[in-house]
């Protein structure tokens, strides 16, 4: 393994790109490069996969379109062996679903094609230092994505009770009985139950106890 000036290990990456000539000037770029060490510089995602099978990457180099497959499977596998490990996304695309779904899954640099070789390198050695290197353009699409106004959770349905189940209620929270309700309202015994069945229904009650701690919360009745 190749160290850099100040004798560490140096960073080992794995470059992944199906495009012949983009992985070929990559490939040169990276083995220019005195902070790292590129393992290899694999055409298909199966190739990758066999490198990704051991924690000896420190950073990962994707595109997304690949002949067998998708940039995002290496990424998740690189995040399963070596968490620790760094994913840097060069690719075309650019629609507000592949970046989304890219950072999901744990990138932390998202380059297009159109980077030269001093913002490769400048964009990775930013990866490294703790920062998130991001071509404008996919920045704006993380920033709108973000910024969307989120919709307000539906209102919960207002409780009224009438006068009527509002004296019942009352009734209910001192203990009165059935009889004794309908005495005091001057109601027909059997009304009674027909008010208190209407009262559990709105609070989504199920016995006199929950009716009245609910109808509390909600300030139908003071204590």
């Amino acid at each position: 393994m190749k160290t850099n000036d100040k004798d560490r290990p140096s960073c080992r990456v794995l470059l992944l790109e199906d495009d012949g000539p983009v992985r070929e000037r990559l490939a040169r770029i990276l083995n220019d490069w005195p902070g790292g060490e590129l393992l290899a510089a694999c055409a298909t995602l199966a190739q990758a996969m066999e490198h990704l099978a051991e924690p000896v990457v420190d950073l990962l180099i994707t595109d997304l379109q690949l002949p067998d497959g998708h940039g995002v499977q290496a990424i998740h596998r690189l995040r399963e062996v070596n968490p620790a490990a760094e994913a840097m996304v060069i690719s075309v695309l650019a629609d507000d679903e592949t970046v989304v779904e890219v950072i999901e899954a744990g990138a932390t640099g998202y380059l297009l094609k159109d980077a030269d070789s001093l913002e490769l390198i400048e964009a990775i050695e930013d990866l490294l230092a703790g920062c998130s290197p991001i071509s404008p353009s996919i920045a704006r699409v993380i920033v709108k994505r973000i910024s969307k106004p989120r919709q307000a959770p539906p209102a919960a349905p207002v409780v009224t009770l009438t006068p009527r189940e509002t004296d019942i209620l009352w009734g209910i929270a001192k203990g009165f009985t059935y009889a004794e309700l309908a005495e005091q309202l001057g109601i027909s015994r059997q009304t009674v139950p027909v008010h208190v069945k209407n009262i559990y229904r709105k609070l989504e009650a199920g016995n006199r106890s929950e009716a009245v701690f609910e109808a509390s919360r909600l300030g139908l009745i003071r204590l």
